[in-house]
Formats: structure tokens, sequence, C-alpha cells
């Protein structure tokens, strides 16, 4: 029998409801993997062995009386980023230490209300601030996969390195994620697996810690596109609790893949073809054109001329957006408390001491940025921006665009404690190049696995959509997913 933690979540589905497996073994199958893998990759911080028991012995008890939800007995992880009742949510910093919920975020709410079953809490960047996983509280994950030929630890990607980490390592059969400038897509590409960022609105951001609130998305990552698509459709819904979530009817995703592409315009933004790209982004970039026009669909050259301006206009909104939300950060009411002799020293303490590194200076930014006398400069001038890149993206989609085609990362992954990525805060923003427009744009977009570089290491690429069309995205992305096929790390854990 095929090893029950390589079941896609199509396949356990199947199976489950056709009584070949139980939810029990399957969640017991899991439990025992992470046990074994997870004090070498890191990519769990916390793994509820009781709650994933009783959920799968309760949707064992529904699968038996014919009442399966959609996701029923399907073991999930949990990025730290959701707040779990009365399960470990801390958003991997030492500022929320000890902090459990007494409530559950609506994405969680809704898995769980579908069958799902929770493995546990995935490691994170601190507040999601970050592209390799190395600013958690709790240590880097590593990557699944190496290079051929080297025992160099390499990072997974950020924020949501812990769940892509545990997706690709067969130690959970799909992940929730969040996505600000990259953070499913990114660690996606870097681990061979598929992460959606969804249209802004179409999944609830309530109870899930926030970064920059006008950026923040949560989405799936998955092994394939099928198994996004199933996920994407229990997490999306609208939100009385949010009122930027929309009321838009959430579609069977998982309906539109295999559908045909023929007649479809994909458009290849000239703008993204950025200096010094490496020869092998460039390959699969093609790579990826010929396999559309492969399928039937018509390539188009399109131009997004404020793409350039992109990335410096997110490290400004961003910020400014994480110095006003990390303010309730305090020391008062939850978390981590340091004594400082009267409020203000108790404020700077337990901040100065809660924080990590990468998330005190982007708050300094944005306080900066916020500022009087610098307000209008920078903050005023980067929102005038984003309106701009965001109607280059209207303007491609009203010219008759469906879809656009571009590379999801500029390389492979990279080492755990990358010399230049740790010297220059910038080089490592640079990995956000391809992502942050659009989240500036608030449009879907699904990074695919589809190749490997030199080294054997996996490379993706991006699918970018209209607002609440995610259906184009699984149907282009199943494409690519098919002529690439899927790929897996050898085990080294």
């Amino acid at each position: 029998m095929t090893d029950l933690t390589h079941l896609t979540i199509a396949e356990a589905r199947d199976k489950l409801r056709g009584k070949e497996i139980k939810a029990a073994e399957l969640t017991d199958a899991y439990l025992a993997a992470i046990d074994a893998a997870n004090p070498q990759l890191n990519a769990y911080v916390t793994v509820t062995h009781d709650k994933a028991r009783q959920m799968a012995a309760t949707s064992d008890e529904r699968l038996a009386r014919g009442e399966a939800g959609a996701l029923e007995g399907i073991p999930l992880g949990i990025k730290d980023l959701f707040a779990t009742e009365g399960v470990h949510t801390q958003a991997c910093s030492h500022i929320l230490d000890s902090f459990l919920p007494r409530y559950e975020s609506t994405v969680t709410a809704n898995l769980w209300a579908d069958g799902a079953v929770m493995l546990g809490k995935l490691n994170m960047d601190e507040f999601a601030m970050g592209s390799s996983n190395e600013t958690s509280y709790y240590g880097p994950v590593k990557n699944p996969w190496r290079a051929k030929g080297s025992n160099l630890d390499l990072v997974p990607g950020g924020s949501s390195g812990g769940s892509a980490a545990a997706v690709s390592a067969f130690l959970c059969a799909g992940a929730t994620a969040t996505d600000t400038g990259g953070s499913i897509r990114q660690p996606a590409a870097f681990t061979g697996t598929v992460g959606i960022k969804p249209t802004y609105g179409r999944c609830s951001r309530w109870g899930t810690v926030a970064f920059a609130s006008s950026l923040d998305q949560a989405g799936p990552i998955a092994r394939d596109v099928r198994d996004a698509a199933i996920l994407l459709r229990s997490m999306a819904s609208v939100d009385p609790k949010d009122t930027t979530s929309v009321d838009h009817p959430v579609p069977d995703y998982e309906a539109s893949i295999g559908g045909s592409i023929k007649g479809m315009k994909i458009g290849v933004p000239k703008e993204y073809r950025v200096d010094n790209m490496p020869e092998e982004i460039e390959a699969l970039w093609q790579k990826g054109i010929d396999w559309m026009r492969d399928a039937g669909a018509e390539i188009v050259d399109i131009s997004l001329p404020h793409t350039k301006y992109a990335l410096p206009a997110y490290y400004i909104v961003a910020p400014a957006e994480a110095s006003s939300n990390l303010a309730r950060y305090d020391g008062v009411r939850y978390g981590l408390r340091q004594s400082g002799g009267d409020i203000l020293g108790m404020y700077e303490k337990t901040r100065a001491s809660g924080f990590g590194r990468e998330v005190k200076r982007r708050v300094m930014i944005g306080t900066y940025v916020l500022s009087a006398g610098y307000y209008d400069a920078y903050y005023v001038r980067a929102q005038k921006v984003r309106t701009l890149i965001k109607k280059d993206f209207e303007d491609a989609f009203a010219a008759g665009i469906d879809t656009i085609l571009t590379p999801a990362t500029p390389s492979a992954a990279f080492g755990i404690a990358d010399q230049d990525m740790a010297a220059d805060p910038v080089k490592m923003y640079l990995n956000d190049i391809f992502t942050v427009t659009v989240n500036m744009a608030g449009l879907p977009g699904i990074a695919v696995p589809a190749g490997l570089d030199g080294r054997g290491l996996p490379l993706g690429l991006q699918l970018i959509g209209k607002p609440f069309d995610e259906e184009t995205l699984f149907r282009t992305g199943h494409v690519i997913e098919q002529a690439a096929g899927r790929f897996a790390p050898e085990r080294w854990w």
C-alpha cells in the first residue's frame, strides 16, 4: 500500500469516503512522520497529537454515518498566524509568549466545519516579516530540498516557510498560509509545492494576526493544483467580522481543473525581464510560454509600466501598516511582560526584548514614513503609486488578457544564514520582486512548480488573474503542472 502520507488530498478524500482507510490511521501516519522529521526540519512549533486524534475519531464517526464534509478526515497544518482556540498562537514571536486565544480564526473555523483535522501549528517568519523563515523566534525552518551532492541547509522561503516545508516533506496533506508580498507563492516555488494567494477579500482576515491589513490575504499551500483548489473552496467565505471580506459566491474551484485554455490570451509583461535575471529563470519562463501556446492559448506581450516602483512602494506601505498594527503589543494584557519601573519603561523593555531584529527594523521604517513631515512625501506617494500599479493590471485585463504569466522568484532556494542576504536586507527584499505587485493590486496569483534548476532545486512559475477569477488560475496552473510533472525532494532527514 502507498504510504498514507503520500496521498494527495483528493486521493485521501476518495479512500476515506470509500472506507478503504480511516481518518484515525491517516492522522496517526502524519503524526508519526512529524515526530520523526520535525527535529531536523523545524516545520512545526506545536504538534497537537491529542486534538488531532480526537478530531480524526469524530471524522470517522461522520464518515460511518455518511455525513462527510468536504475535507472530512484530512490532516492539515496551520500557520502560526491563525488563531486556534486554546492552542499556541504566537506569530512565532517572543512578544506573544504563552498566548492561547479563546477564539478561532474564521479560516480555520471553516476548515474544521468541513471536517479537517489539525495536526499542529507551523513555523513562520516572525509576524510574517521575512522571505526565508529565518526571523522566527523558534529558529529557521530547513527546506526539505537540497542541491545535488550538497549537505547545505537551504531556506524554504518565507514567511510561510513552515507551511511549504511541511507540505513538501509529507508532514501534512495541506497547509494554511498567508501572503502579504509573496509569502505563499515564494515558499511554494522554493519547495516544489503549489501556493495560491487569492483575491484580497476572498478569505476572511478575522482571527489572523495582522501584518499589513490592506495587503494580507490567507490561502493554501498544497502538493498539486487540485488540492489547492479543494482547500481554497473551504477557506474562502464572506465574514461579517471582517468588513474587507467580499460577499462573492465561492465557486467549485476543483471543477475548473482540466478545462481547455484554447483561445485564452496569456499576457507576458516585458517589465518582469529584470536586469541580471538568471538564465535558468528566463529559460523556465520561455518553457511556460511554450506550454501555454501548445495548449492552444494566445501569447500576448504586454506592458505593466509601473512595475519598477512596486517594491519600493510596498516597503513603505507594508511597514507603515505594521507599525500601526504592532502597537497593540505592549505587555499589558497578554504575552510577554518585562518590568520597567513605570508603564513607559514596561512598554520599552517589553518591545525591546519581545520583537526580533527584522520586526524592529520594519516598525521603525513604518513609524518614520508616517511621522509628521514625511507622511506626504512617503506614505501618500506610495499609495498613489499603488493606484497606478492597479491600473496597469486593469488596462491589461480590459484589453482582453485572461491571465498573466511570470516567474515566481528570481532564483531557487538559497542557504540558511546566507552572508550576502544577512549583510544587505535589500537583497532579501528583492526575493519579492515578482510577487509584490499582486498584493499591491489586490489580485489573485498562483505559483506552480515548473522545473528544476541545474542543481536539482525546484523553480516555479506564477500566474496572475483578474479579481475573483481564481478558477482561471487553477485551469491554467493545471496546464503547467501537467506539462512539468510533479516534484518531491529526496529524503535526507
